[in-house]
């Protein structure tokens, strides 16, 4: 099983070993958080500057 990840650089959860979304190599495993955002247009979405659909960590260390 691959192990979960996140992006330093857009918060982004992903199981590969580059960022789908802004293609960076720079992840980590330590994050605090979770959530998923299912409209890009939602109130949650604009506060924390979120402009695609997906999973999403609030913390990266």
């Amino acid at each position: 099983m691959k192990r979960l990840q996140v992006c330093r650089n857009c918060k982004r959860f992903t199981t590969e070993k580059i960022c789908p979304k802004c293609k960076s190599t720079n992840l980590s495993t330590s994050w605090k958080g979770f959530i998923v955002i299912l409209n890009k247009d939602s109130e949650i979405a604009k506060v924390l500057k979120i402009e695609e659909e997906g999973s999403y960590a609030l913390y990266v260390g």
